[in-house]
């Protein structure tokens, strides 16, 4: 089983995860606790595996955004709303949002129930040593409604990538600002989004630039060089590398099955453009690898 297995899982379990991001249920959760604006909710809905941590904690676990984005939300956002209360809303809103986007006959149906017990079975195998926010979800009670469940595991094994990607940045010295930088030169994503989500500053963002220039990645307009393409290519290969364990943990049988029945899931995610173009993951159809 090599990392192109790790990369497939991603394009299939990461549409599902995203819904949290996107859809009208979770947002009127937040305002219902009080964690009202966008950023207070992400934050808080994020982050509640945590517990009440400061912003620092979340800077630095969340990697890409300015301090002071998760200062405006945290810790603000445990004084409406303690973490366990935010989880157990988390987990409501998404059984509503699910049922409502998905429909109830796909999340009572018994592929669903099956998908949710493979994933969960992977998450529960994910190794997280050194990886903070992949463990505190993975901590998290094992959800009674399935496609709760599902949701769940799909956020574990995705946190636990993310950790693993962030752990690749820190290797090559690439900063946050530096590696949306690097992100956006390769077409994934639209720089002036992400400038603008993180809250870097135009100077930031062109400090972040000239660094790329000097290392050989970027040329002077901002397009990504042969060498930065390759130094994407192996820091790409290396997260997919580093978010393997699960699918080796469970097996290429379990693995295969899952990916079949995500597959449509992921599919009615990205065929409803919910989760905008030029989104800050990156996240397109791509060249889905077969599953067979």
């Amino acid at each position: 089983m090599n990392e192109n297995v790790a990369r497939a899982m991603w394009e299939r379990f990461e549409p599902v995860h995203q819904l949290v991001y996107f859809t009208p249920e979770l947002r009127e959760a937040a305002d219902g606790l009080g964690l009202r604006g966008y950023w207070k909710g992400y934050f808080a809905l994020r982050a509640a595996p945590l517990g009440p941590v400061p912003a620092s904690v979340v800077t630095s676990s969340f990697y890409v955004f300015h301090p002071d984005r998760a200062a405006s939300a945290l810790p603000d956002a445990w004084a409406a709303a303690s973490p366990q209360q935010v989880i157990e809303t988390r987990e409501q809103a998404m059984g509503a949002a699910m049922t409502s986007f998905f429909g109830p006959d796909v999340v009572a149906s018994a592929e669903l129930a099956e998908a949710a017990d493979l994933a969960w079975e992977a998450a529960r195998a994910a190794d997280t040593a050194g990886r903070v926010l992949g463990a505190a979800n993975q901590a998290l009670p094992r959800p009674a409604q399935p496609h709760v469940r599902l949701w769940q595991a799909v956020t574990t094994l995705r946190e636990h990538r993310g950790d693993g990607h962030v752990a690749v940045l820190v290797g090559r010295r690439l900063g946050p600002v530096e590696a949306l930088v690097l992100k956006s030169a390769t077409g994934e994503t639209d720089a002036e989004f992400q400038q603008r989500i993180r809250q870097w500053n135009v100077e930031q963002w062109r400090a972040a630039q000239v660094n790329l220039s000097e290392r050989g990645w970027i040329d002077e307009e901002g397009r990504l060089t042969g060498a930065g393409a390759t130094a994407h290519e192996q820091m790409e290969a290396d997260t997919d590398a580093a978010a393997l364990t699960p699918w080796q943990a469970v097996g290429a049988d379990a693995t295969t099955r899952l990916a079949r029945l995500l597959e449509p899931l992921a599919r009615r995610v990205l065929d409803s453009k919910i989760i905008p173009t030029g989104n800050p993951v990156g996240l397109t159809e791509g060249t889905w690898q077969s599953s067979s």
